[in-house]
């Protein structure tokens, strides 16, 4: 079986990873700039300087078959402050790139949010205030208005559950908060009713693009399927990290059973989730009109009962085997044996990703539509002789999911299209430089591009639709 000739074949980017300039050209602050500076490890600057090289990434792109971007709106550099005063210039740059894409007929898929909130609405509790709801919608309601001779396709926010696990669980994000459940499942819904509010607004406007929004998903596994503890604790790690999201994007209300778990997650760490009717009545009502789903998958977990206290470690270095996620009340996420790793210690099952998109037709039949928003492996590209980056095992990795996804495409699930993570190499939230994901090498001194092994492959994928 081969993809269709209408299926998109993409690679993915985020603002703050690759455009450089991040306190420059009239943009405000967000919650990362103070937070890298004092950490001293690694800063954003230029990344892959992609604000002014993003005319040589399109061409590369055109060059390679590529046919859509995935591009995200740095909200701070339209509004500096996350509301009031706009910056002309930010708003004129992205009208240049969106430009752009279509001159090298690379269409354009646009994220409002990827990570990086104004630093004015992060300090006052991001998502959980209600006022940081408000401004996104403002925020949205002027980028659907300024850019719809330009883009037909916005997603409104990236991945919520890692940006309230990293936030508010993990602590690996500003505000670096730890092991709080109540402050992430809030976090988690203010998010989904800021895209409600997008997504009921910009189907009210008439405007003739599609609008989705992006989850992380990873399929959740108990490690032993014959034990009753394990069962359940794979299924609080999916109720908190999948079906909580899923729910509110494709019921627009919570379920019972996701409520139980929720609350029961939330009462054993001394909190409540509460919620407004209105909330329900705004996501119910954006759940009937969304567009799409974008899914990013690059893992799946087992995970086994676990009583003890929380313990984890983030392995943001590559030293494989010193991940630890142990949650109290949920479970113990780990690594079973003859399942292979990266470096990173996240497993490599591709067939996590075709369980996933199965799951979402069969429990959610309203889903409509799927792109596959970010995959790929994150691998410690080194030159070889004639400036040759052999990344073969990026190249096995994304096959096989591909393989997986072309089987879940036979047996009926709408996938409409597959987006590498990442176009080129660029900064990374935890890891710097030294984790590269890119189909083009990018050389940070001088910032010179240079085809992959894995660019030319996809290359081959893309003109013969098939793997």
């Amino acid at each position: 079986m081969k993809f269709s000739e209408d299926f998109v074949f993409g690679a993915a980017t985020a603002a703050y990873q690759c455009e450089g300039c991040t306190q420059s050209h009239g943009k405000g602050k967000v919650a990362w700039d103070d937070y890298l500076e004092k950490q001293g490890r690694f800063s954003p600057e230029p990344a892959s300087d992609f604000y002014h090289k993003y005319p040589v990434d399109l061409k590369l792109c055109n060059q390679f078959g590529i046919n859509g971007i995935r591009i995200s709106i740095a909200w701070s550099r339209i509004f500096p402050e996350g509301k009031g005063k706009i910056n002309d210039e930010g708003v004129q740059f992205y009208h240049k790139l969106f430009q752009e894409c279509h001159k090298n007929g690379v269409e354009p898929y646009v994220t409002l949010h990827h990570f990086d909130t104004p630093d004015a609405l992060h300090k006052e509790g991001d998502f959980i205030n209600r006022n940081t709801i408000e401004a996104f919608v403002e925020y949205a309601k002027f980028c659907f208005e300024e850019y719809k001779d330009e883009v037909s396709y916005w997603f409104t926010f990236n991945e919520v559950w890692p940006i309230a696990t990293n936030q508010y669980i993990e602590g690996t994000f500003p505000p670096c908060i730890t092991f709080d459940i109540t402050k992430a499942v809030a976090s988690m819904h203010g998010m989904m009713v800021a895209h409600a509010k997008a997504v009921n607004i910009y189907k009210e406007k008439g405007y003739s693009g599609k609008i989705g929004i992006i989850h992380s998903l990873d399929t959740k596994y108990p490690l032993d399927e014959n034990d009753e503890r394990d069962v359940l604790a794979a299924k609080k790690d999916d109720v908190l990290a999948n079906q909580f999201l899923l729910d509110a994007t494709f019921l627009g209300y919570y379920s019972n059973e996701t409520l139980d778990i929720i609350q029961e997650l939330v009462e054993l760490n001394g909190g409540t989730f509460n919620y407004d009717q209105k909330d329900i009545e705004e996501m119910k009502k954006a759940a009937s009109q969304i567009d799409y789903l974008g899914m990013n998958n690059y893992q799946s977990n087992f995970v086994r009962h676990y009583e003890g206290e929380n313990e984890i470690h983030h392995n943001g270095t590559g030293e494989k085997g010193t991940k630890k996620f142990k949650l109290k009340g949920v479970g113990e996420r780990v690594i079973k044996e003859g399942i292979p790793t990266t470096d990173w210690d996240w497993l490599i099952i591709p067939e996590g990703m075709y369980d996933m998109v199965k799951r979402i037709k069969n429990q959610y039949p309203n889903y409509k539509a799927i792109y596959i928003t970010e995959n790929g492996m994150g691998y410690k590209d080194t030159f070889e002789e004639n400036n040759v980056i052999d990344d073969e095992p990026r190249i096995d990795y994304i096959k096989q999911h591909l393989q997986w996804l072309l089987k879940a495409i036979e047996e009926g699930v709408n996938v409409k299209g597959y987006f590498v993570w990442s176009l080129m190499d660029m900064f990374s939230w935890s890891n710097g430089y030294n984790k590269r994901y890119g189909l083009f090498y990018v050389d940070y001194e001088t910032q010179e591009r240079f085809p992959k092994a894995s660019a030319y492959w996809y290359k081959r994928v893309i003109k013969h639709r098939e793997v």
